[in-house]
């Protein structure tokens, strides 16, 4: 499985940004699918993960109420809708697939990696 993501600015604080993930492989349907995000000078975080039928989604607390992840099997997609962004939310984006691990907050149990993408929320 490969996966390319896409849809990263620049943006001001309270604003929006939809991330798209596309994936290749007929295998992806079956996979749980979510985002990371790391910002300079961190650790690279959870952000969001949901289920491979799109029955479950979780959410890290520092974006709960504001990101909503979503899939489209048919397409091979997964979205990430960032509303109300903060600067905070500054980070390069990583999409990712199949959990392999017991946790799926910790970034070691995800096996497929998309390159990234940049988004910047100024004030």
């Amino acid at each position: 499985v490969q996966l390319q993501a896409s849809g990263g600015g620049l943006v001001q604080a309270g604003g929006s940004l939809r991330l798209s993930c596309a994936a290749s492989g007929r295998t992806f349907s079956s996979y749980s699918a979510g985002w990371f995000r790391q910002a300079p000078g961190k650790e690279r975080e959870f952000v969001a993960s949901i289920h491979w039928s799109g029955g479950g989604t979780y959410y890290a607390d520092s974006v709960k109420g504001r990101f909503t992840i979503s899939r489209d099997n048919a397409k091979n997609t997964v979205h990430l809708q960032m509303n109300s962004l903060k600067p905070e939310d500054t980070a390069v984006y990583y999409c990712v697939a199949q959990i392999i691990g017991q946790d799926y907050r910790r970034p070691n149990a995800h096996n497929y990696w998309g390159q990234g993408t940049l988004v910047t929320v100024s004030s």
